[in-house]
């Protein structure tokens, strides 16, 4: 892999694809930390991953949905027997547009 060239330039892009505006103090703030970063990382590429599977998911996925169950159902007059707002067997709600 090539070595990247951090530089001002590519600060600059990598802000403005993150859609951030940098002041002149940032740039001159962010550059050496940039570098920095990449070198850290640059040393991942003298490991041997040739055997390793990659690992996209740190956990294993699982469903954590319970199974849906028919089960019984509320009649009409059950489901609105706790409420004091009914009409024709409907809730009844504030009114919304006057």
């Amino acid at each position: 892999m090539p070595k990247v060239t951090v530089d001002k330039e590519l600060l600059l892009k990598v802000a403005s694809n993150a859609r951030l505006n940098l002041s002149e103090a940032e740039v001159k703030k962010f550059v050496p930390e940039l570098k920095a970063v990449l070198e850290a990382f640059s040393k991942l590429d003298s490991l041997d991953v040739s055997r390793e599977e990659p690992s996209f998911q740190p956990i294993p996925l699982q469903n954590v949905f319970r199974e849906d169950k028919i089960g019984k159902c509320l009649s009409n007059e059950e489901a609105l027997s706790n409420t004091k707002s009914k009409k024709d067997g409907y809730f009844k709600g504030p009114r919304v547009v006057e």
